[in-house]
């Protein structure tokens, strides 16, 4: 299958390394995405927006010839929701890794600090220490040098969405930091966290504990997970992904 994958804050399509290697390995095609803006840390964010990273995976859906699976982290979930409601015939699988869809009218986080058009990757004592599970000295130093600013507006651009056929496409959550049966926990409570998620008729939540980066941290078994996912994904009479 292909799978386009959509990396979270700060990150670039060649973070998917260490996951997009099993993926093609099982037979899958992967195709991770730098989205607009974080082409290099010298790259010119001014005006990029939520809707400029949701109109790259469209871009990318509508190449291929075949419907997709997206995988999206952290802020990336917002975008491939969004991409979602804009192509649902086109989609067979969401999986979100540590995220979930984001409701229409939200932002990703409004609250980060931002510099001008720039929101560069916050000092560590900016995170919470389920964040940084796993995340141990080396893969701090990696990720830091190789993080690139978020275009600013992606964080704070509300949620557009506009047909309820999304809620029609499959979901994976590959939880994190919070666990399935919290999650879970939230969906009965009705906390609007998850109230996007709780309206998607095929929806799964699975265990991945670590912190909030697995394709750092865990990224061979973020990769297993991603696989397990899509084998309910596979259309009828399909022999290989």
């Amino acid at each position: 299958m292909d799978i386009i994958l959509v990396p979270g804050f700060w990150l670039d399509g060649d973070s998917w390394a260490e996951v997009a290697g099993p993926l093609a390995a099982a037979g899958h095609r992967p195709h991770p995405l730098t989205l607009p803006g974080k082409e290099s840390v010298g790259a010119d964010r001014t005006g990029i927006g939520l809707r400029d990273h949701v109109r790259a995976v469209v871009e990318r859906i509508d190449a291929l010839d075949e419907p997709v699976v997206l995988v999206g982290h952290s802020g990336g979930g917002a975008i491939i929701h969004a991409a979602v409601d804009a192509r649902p015939d086109r989609v067979r699988r969401a999986v979100h890794v540590d995220s979930g869809p984001l409701a229409a009218g939200t932002a990703v986080n409004p609250h980060l600090p931002t510099r001008g058009s720039d929101l560069p990757l916050p000092a560590w004592d900016a995170f919470e220490e389920a964040d940084l599970v796993d995340m141990t000295a080396r893969i701090r130093a990696d990720f830091r040098a190789r993080a690139l600013p978020e275009p600013a507006a992606v964080a704070r651009d509300p949620q557009e969405l506009h047909d309820p056929a999304r809620y029609e496409v499959p979901v994976t959550v590959i939880a994190c930091e919070v666990d399935a049966a919290t999650m879970q926990e939230w969906i009965a409570q009705g906390h609007p966290y998850v109230s996007e998620l709780a309206r998607i008729r095929d929806r799964e939540i699975v265990d991945l504990p670590t912190g909030h980066w697995p394709q750092l941290t865990r990224p061979v078994d973020l990769a297993a997970t991603i696989i397990t996912a899509l084998q309910t994904s596979q259309p009828a009479g399909d022999v290989a992904p």
